[in-house]
């Protein structure tokens, strides 16, 4: 538990290689990422059960209960599949890591972020779950390691690390590593302006570890300024883009509103569809990367509004062998 203790990027790549594990364990408050550009490894898992966690809502934004297996139809990679799990409200273990941008553009509102952050675990977590923060700035510190004990976590919130820059994607990477060996459902969020200032971790490399983690991340952007000129636009793109290709949700705090967020947030965390398939075809020799579609057969599915993942990893392909998860030119998501 004593003191800061740093790791350098061979030390975490000969520990992920050892132990099997992807990221870092860790206890107390350590670094886990620095200034130097950081080669994640990918994740990777086998082929089984499929389970994807769908949220519905209506155009007010509101769930929509009482939907059955047959409202639902999924492909993979463009082959209808036969549904084999389905549940309404999944009682599924919850493994959330709430990593919080603590650099100079938003530490005005660290206080606030702090406050509703308590809340909504208090509300949100049941015995079963696990929650980890992560604090980002310069650095991606790990404040708390997973727990489910809220004095451990109101300890971990008070002593938040502070730094003037945003490691953005490398916090998210890391966070979906810290995701991928846990059971049930994973969830990311994510508190920041998405203005990402130094070069360790890109876009595409965030966009990749959460895929092949199964991680959902859900953004809470954080708006430092009213005026659009001082505003980092293409940062909030790109985190609103990493929310909708994983599942989430992302959201605008503004004029320190940020209850009413996280409430929206655990509404969401709680209505959640599970639908679960076997893949019926074969995977291809030389592409890793399933595609997901999930659509509603109901007559007003056109008034409803359908979240989840959009795919996933298996194999021991590497994301360079798979091609573009999405248009761009460069083989990289263009938020």
């Amino acid at each position: 538990m004593g003191g800061w203790r740093p790791i350098s990027a061979g030390d975490a790549a000969m520990k992920a290689a050892l132990a099997g594990l992807l990221g870092l364990a860790a206890c107390g408050l350590v670094p886990v990422a620095g200034a130097q550009q950081t080669q994640f490894p990918p994740l990777r898992v086998q082929v089984g059960l499929v389970n994807v966690f769908v949220n519905v809502t209506n155009g007010q934004g509101m769930p929509v209960a009482g939907l059955t297996r047959q409202d639902f139809a999924v492909s993979d990679n463009g082959h209808p599949q036969k549904i084999a799990v389905f549940e309404r409200q999944t009682g599924l273990p919850l493994s959330v890591v709430l990593a919080i941008d603590t650099s100079g553009s938003v530490r005005k509102d660290l206080d606030e972020e702090k406050r509703a952050a308590r809340e909504f675990l208090r509300a949100t977590l049941r015995p079963e779950d696990r929650v980890e923060i992560v604090d980002f700035n310069t650095r991606v510190h790990e404040a708390v390691p997973f727990t489910n004990n809220l004095n451990k976590i109101d300890r971990g919130l008070n002593r938040l690390s502070r730094g003037p820059a945003t490691a953005l994607y490398a916090a998210i990477a890391y966070g979906a590593q810290e995701l991928a060996q846990r059971p049930g459902r994973k969830v990311l969020v994510v508190i920041s302006d998405g203005n990402n200032t130094v070069a360790n971790g890109s876009y595409q490399q965030a966009l990749d570890q959460a895929v092949r983690a199964g991680a959902m991340i859900f953004s809470v952007i954080d708006l430092p300024v009213i005026n659009d000129a001082g505003r980092d636009v293409g940062g909030e793109h790109a985190m609103i883009a990493l929310s909708e290709a994983t599942g989430g949700e992302y959201y605008y705090e503004a004029d320190g509103d940020l209850r009413s967020v996280f409430e929206r947030l655990s509404t969401a965390l709680r209505t959640e569809y599970l639908v679960g398939y076997y893949p019926s075809h074969p995977a291809y020799p030389h592409r890793n990367y399933h595609s997901i579609t999930v659509r509603l057969t109901t007559p007003d599915a056109p008034a409803y509004r359908v979240r989840y993942r959009k795919g996933y990893f298996t194999g021991n392909g590497m994301a360079e062998e798979d091609g573009p998860l999405d248009g761009g030119p460069d083989g990289a998501w263009q938020p």
